[in-house]
């Protein structure tokens, strides 16, 4: 395993108070070899034998599993399970808790396959409530979005989980957020007509060892110009404001959410304190390795219709809700982008 992924592991092992709960339980994560799932899979394999916990893990591409959990494919605990969470899925054995995290969470989907984005977070929920309500789970959470927020006002910002704004739902980028936002809907609607134990996290721009660098993503664009030794490329003012949480943390605060979050809720899983406009972080990450000799280049944006920006200049979100669950970021930008970097240079 990679040196940083599994220092972070052990801290997130270490850190983690519950873990009890999780004895002789099966835990389903669909999107499981996903950037952010992919942590909660080597979490639960990372525990002690003696927990006897078992993961399936709900993939669409056993190649890409097999890579991402090559160090663990001889655990005899994973389960690798390849289908499309939007087809019909039939589990017969016993499943305790279900972490539905599969999604084209990447912008680049968003123009080039809407229907798919969307499948994801509408019908693969319902199917996978629905097995939740079969198994009478302990606890079903859902990865929902801070895009459910769509354009608030600069006064409702830091955005709590009940402050919404404007989102066209004609406008085809919103395939993502509006569909997160329905997702939501189901798991509150079948928490209060069938008593199923959903709640539901809101993740805000994280990144980590792991995250792909090629999805689109700007801060991930960032990465990838400091691993392969370029300038980094601005194609805006820069002047979008970002939240920026280390994978380590929100895992932390996905599994307070599955053990200790109110059913039917949604909490913000973020980082406000580590707040950087895309220029800053820019000068930020070349300044974390003056050894390369790197500048940041600002150029005019180039038209790419498969990448549908977004509309929102500045997001922060509030986390006085999943605070009171006694979950709080530590790690600062320079401390988790430096971690990421020599995650992907150590290969």
């Amino acid at each position: 395993m990679n040196q940083i992924i599994k220092e972070d592991i052990g801290l997130i092992v270490q850190k983690f108070r519950y873990w009890d709960r999780f004895i002789d339980k099966t835990i389903l994560i669909s999107g499981a070899n996903g950037f952010l799932p992919a942590y909660l899979v080597e979490t639960f394999l990372a525990l002690d034998r003696s927990y006897n916990v078992k993961v399936i893990a709900l993939v669409r591409n056993r190649e890409k599993a097999e890579k991402r959990f090559g160090h663990l494919l001889a655990n005899p605990a994973l389960r690798i399970l390849v289908q499309d969470v939007s087809e019909p899925i039939n589990i017969e054995e016993k499943i305790d808790f279900i972490i539905h995290a599969a999604s084209q969470a990447s912008p680049k989907f968003f123009g080039t396959d809407p229907v798919g984005t969307l499948s994801a977070n509408v019908l693969g929920t319902i199917n996978l409530i629905n097995l939740a309500r079969k198994n009478d789970v302990v606890s079903f959470l859902y990865f929902s979005s801070g895009e459910v927020y769509g354009e608030v006002k600069e006064e409702d910002i830091p955005i709590k989980e009940n402050t919404f704004g404007y989102l066209d739902c004609t406008n085809v980028r919103a395939c993502y957020g509006e569909s997160k936002r329905m997702g939501e809907n189901i798991c509150a609607s079948y928490y209060a007509q069938y008593g199923v134990n959903a709640k539901i996290v809101r993740p805000a721009h994280t990144y980590g060892p792991g995250m792909a660098l090629d999805d689109g993503r700007v801060f991930a664009d960032f990465v990838s110009n400091i691993v392969n030794r370029q300038n980094i490329v601005l194609k805006s003012d820069g002047s979008a404001v970002r939240p920026f949480c280390y994978l380590a943390d929100a895992t932390l605060g996905y599994l307070t959410v599955l053990i200790k979050g109110e059913n039917g809720q949604a909490y913000n899983v973020g980082n406000p304190f580590q707040e950087y406009s895309m220029l800053d972080l820019a000068n930020t990450l070349v300044a974390l390795y003056p050894e390369f000799n790197l500048k940041v280049v600002m150029e005019n944006p180039v038209g790419d219709k498969s990448y549908l920006k977004s509309p929102v200049k500045r997001i922060s979100l509030s986390i006085e809700k999943i605070a009171k669950l006694s979950w709080l970021p530590e790690v600062t930008v320079r401390e988790g982008f430096k971690r990421t970097i020599n995650s992907f240079l150590e290969k």
